[in-house]
């Protein structure tokens, strides 16, 4: 099985050739294809891969080609008797000689799929690529029996900072402690805790507390995993709310238990798994989503230098330096345009500090700097911004997301003081140092799609399920007051599964 490409590896090559001159013409024959979407056993809600423009001297564009794109993508069943139902997605300009291509299935294909990458009429690299059937749709339920070989079409990490910094805490989990002390501490009116049991690679679950209607994010999510690869048996607890609720510390008697969690935060324990935000925008990318971690990318406003050379935000009152940033903008407008679109929690501030209209995210990079503070926890916009191509000014948090160990202030992104104190001088220093500022926001860039493409979201998920299952001191069972969470109505297309249906006694 050939591992996948890393979408950064054809931007880091770029940088080492002088820069493609967008006039000299494209070569259908020497530019380059590859990713996760030519690969028939790599399923995902919507599959995708990358195209890199290379002119006919051989060398890597890093801009647009000029004019209407010319390249175009065809997908078909291999056989003329299997009809299906695919939406492919134009390409999306990544403006920097990149493309990225997208298609979700709607039914599974017996025979195969053929994909024509196209410049004009003629064939791009090593166009038409065949995907040798079957070829799964998103709610085929057919999941691979064995996990290893998942994770090695996935090209999965072996390990991952964040997780074995979670697990670091919890060399055992003890599973009957838990059952005692969750609903106890966790559990009353007020909890946002749901309780789940996975066995044969079904899924059962019990709310415990009354706002733990996010609980359909992580049935989604945990339901698609099941449809894809077979899950170990375990019993767990994934907190619903906003802020993380483990505090207790290791050296302390009774110790802290593992709570999973959307969010984490330097004084708590609890083990993080991406945040339900870009699980649900993954899955629903192409039908009810459209802002999600791929079309974000073709959608990043102006080249550098046409961008609107001040800094940027737009949000709800979630957190008083929200308010600060709007009060800073009123009296450096030069600067910063920040502005409230939503009061809740300090309504008496909206006469005084006036609310903005509501704008499309895609319109922010227009902005050559974005602005990105705390909202309630971490700030979910986050990775987003981090997708586009202007310069994130990130507040300094004790609030994390499951990707953020691999970022590095002053290389990723410029960080900024919690109480916003030096933010007018960060902006300052952006502008009188535009190549550095632009240089940050490219390395941003690049880090955020690798670390943020949709299968290594779901390698992450399996790979924090697998390191809970193995600590787990006693079997996991059905408890009393749990329901099947069922598959979707959409699962009942056309599957073709050829997989006997993997259960724990077959192994």
């Amino acid at each position: 099985m050939h591992r996948l490409p890393r979408a950064l590896l054809p931007l880091q090559l770029a940088l080492l050739v002088a820069a493609g001159d967008p006039e000299v013409p494209v070569s259908a024959p020497r530019s380059l294809v590859w990713g996760p979407g030519l690969q028939a056993d790599v399923v995902l809600p919507v599959r995708y891969f990358y195209l890199q423009a290379v002119n006919s001297e051989g060398q890597n564009l890093t801009r647009s080609p000029p004019g209407q794109t010319l390249f175009k993508v065809i997908i078909k069943s291999l056989s003329p008797k299997e009809l299906i139902r695919i939406h492919v997605s134009k390409p999306l300009d990544r403006n920097d000689g990149t493309f990225l291509i997208r298609y979700r299935m709607y039914e599974s294909v017996k025979g195969g799929l053929k994909i024509e990458v196209l410049y004009g009429d003629e064939h791009v690299s090593k166009s038409p690529y065949i995907l040798k059937g079957p070829v799964y749709h998103e709610y085929c339920e057919c999941p691979e029996g064995d996990p290893q070989v998942w994770q090695k079409t996935l090209s999965c990490p072996s390990q991952d900072p964040q997780i074995a910094k979670d697990f670091s805490s919890f060399p055992s989990i003890n599973l009957y402690q838990m059952l005692i002390e969750v609903p106890e501490r966790f559990g009353d009116e007020r909890g946002a805790v749901v309780h789940y049991t996975i066995l044969n690679n079904n899924i059962y679950r019990r709310a415990l507390g009354k706002y733990t209607d996010f609980k359909m994010f992580s049935d989604e999510i945990l339901l698609s995993l099941t449809r894809k690869v077979l899950l170990p048996d375990l019993e767990f607890y994934i907190n619903v709310g906003d802020w993380p609720l483990e505090h207790r510390n290791v050296s302390e008697t009774p110790g802290p238990i593992p709570i999973i969690s959307w969010c984490g935060s330097l004084d708590s324990r609890d083990v993080i798994l991406p945040t339900y935000d870009i699980t649900h925008s993954t899955l629903e990318a192409m039908r009810g989503v459209t802002n999600d971690l791929l079309s974000i990318q073709g959608n990043t406003g102006p080249s550098w230098i046409n961008k609107t050379e001040k800094a940027f935000f737009r949000g709800r009152d979630s957190r008083e330096e929200r308010l600060q940033l709007v009060q800073l903008s009123k009296e450096n407008p030069q600067l910063l345009d920040a502005g409230i679109t939503g009061y809740f929690f300090f309504q008496d501030k909206e006469k005084e500090l006036g609310k903005s209209k509501l704008m499309g995210f895609f319109d922010f990079f227009k902005y050559k700097y974005q602005v990105n503070v705390d909202g309630t926890v971490a700030a979910y916009r986050f990775p987003y911004l981090m997708l586009g191509d202007s310069l994130v000014l990130k507040q300094a948090s004790p609030y994390y997301e499951h990707f953020y160990t691999a970022l590095k202030p002053w290389k990723h992104y410029v960080p900024i003081k919690r109480d916003l104190s030096d933010l007018l001088e960060k902006i300052k220093w952006a502008k009188e140092n535009d190549e550095e500022a632009k240089k940050i926001a490219k390395e941003g860039q690049l880090m955020a799609r690798d670390l943020l493409e949709p299968h290594r979201l779901y390698c992450y998920y399996y790979s924090v399920l697998q390191n809970y299952a193995e600590r787990q001191t006693s079997k996991p069972k059905i408890r009393d007051g749990m329901e099947l969470v069922p598959q979707p109505d959409d699962n009942t297309s056309i599957c073709h599964c050829l997989r006997k249906k993997p259960l724990r006694e077959d192994l």
